[in-house]
């Protein structure tokens, strides 16, 4: 049974956590991941890699950083780029929201702080996007601030050392390991601590088949001691993602396709091939509706039936999208798309964001206009 939070982490002698905190230092200075945002003191830089790294793994994240700051290199660079511009280059990442509130972020910064990060995690945490943890960080690493951070991979690491066995995930379980590791963070060192913890738990107390052998800290850990490292830490089980279901209009020939700015809190502000969501099976009365949708687009639509450009599913964090890509040909009207959709020449499909779903659409769309390259930079 677990503790009340108060207990938990303070019957954990202080001269202990010392010791633990100390051979993380020594582990750390010897062991440290050599990392772009590692090599520079630019809190604008830190926070890039913040935003980056949340619900994503460092090696996606790396090529990433590098392609941003090279484009965006100081806050007021990011704060005037046009909106296209910072999508695409966050396109393939996910959380697209994260690279909307980054340059909110860097808008705010720049009108109401002279283009200066706030230091403190109050300031940090008023900035659209940051949140406790994300503050925390950057106010350790970037500012040297007395703040521990508390992600998937500190988790685990508190849970195995200190034998903890609530749901880490659960409120009560958040605060109970944000407690502790308040109390195992050195003073005036909590920037390399933080990033020594959540390195330990990449590379050696990873989630399957710890590496306990190499770890600085098994003399301390009592999951080490009794065995429980594969069972800890324990959290609820996530419930199965649900399915949802899309037709995709793909209105396109050699020299134009459709296309139209998403305005949907899901991958608001990247482009996308109109589509329909529906229950069920995809039957005809279902094409005959994505069609409707399209004419009301576009103008007629010919080729009857449309054919199948092909099938495509992609998971996000809370469900599972099913889709259906079909190929209908424009009419020859001529006519002006209505309802935020657009013409463009198949090959400026390379210039704008989109998902990673409409991307394949689109490179599978240009095999079959060979002499139009689409390659997405």
């Amino acid at each position: 049974m677990v503790r009340a939070e108060t207990d938990f982490a303070v019957v954990i002698p202080q001269r202990r956590l010392r010791a633990i905190a100390r051979r993380l230092s020594v582990w750390y200075a010897q062991n440290a991941r050599d990392l772009p945002w590692r090599r520079t003191r630019d809190p604008y830089a830190i926070w890039v890699s913040e935003i980056m790294l949340q619900q994503t793994q460092v090696d996606t994240v790396q090529p990433y950083y590098l392609r941003w700051m090279k484009a965006f290199p100081d806050v007021t660079t990011l704060a005037l780029a046009p909106i296209d511009e910072v999508l695409q280059l966050w396109e393939g990442l996910g959380y697209y929201s994260r690279a909307r509130n980054l340059q909110r972020a860097a808008q705010v910064v720049v009108q109401k702080h002279d283009g200066i990060l706030p230091a403190s995690i109050e300031g940090l945490r008023a900035l659209p996007g940051i949140g406790p943890y994300t503050a925390a960080a950057i106010a350790s690493i970037a500012f040297g601030a007395d703040a521990a951070v508390v992600d998937g991979n500190v988790k685990r690491v508190l849970a195995r050392l200190f034998l903890y066995e609530g749901d880490v995930k659960s409120t009560g379980g958040v605060q109970e390991l944000q407690a502790l590791a308040d109390r195992l963070v050195p003073q005036g060192r909590a920037g390399d601590h933080n990033q020594a913890v959540m390195d330990l738990g990449a590379t050696l107390c990873t989630p399957r088949r710890p590496r306990c052998e190499a770890c600085p800290v098994r003399t301390s850990c009592l999951a080490y001691r009794t065995r429980a490292q594969e069972s800890l830490p324990r959290s609820t089980r996530r419930k199965p993602v649900a399915t949802r279901k899309a037709l995709i209009g793909v209105v396109a020939d050699s020299e134009r396709v459709l296309i139209e700015k998403r305005q949907t809190r899901l991958l608001g502000g990247l482009w996308a091939f109109p589509f329909i969501e529906y229950v069920g099976e995809a039957n005809p009365a279902r094409i005959v509706e994505l069609r409707d949708l399209l004419e009301a687009r576009c103008g007629p639509v010919l080729r009857q039936p449309p054919d199948l450009l092909g099938e495509f599913s992609h998971t996000y964090t809370h469900f599972k999208i099913s889709a259906q890509a079909w190929l209908f040909v424009p009419g020859q009207t001529g006519e002006i798309p209505v309802g935020g959709a657009v013409w463009v020449n198949p090959a400026q499909l390379a210039a704008v964001p989109m998902s990673r779903l409409d991307r394949r659409i689109a490179n599978m769309l240009s095999r079959l206009h060979p002499e139009q390259p689409n390659t997405n930079p």
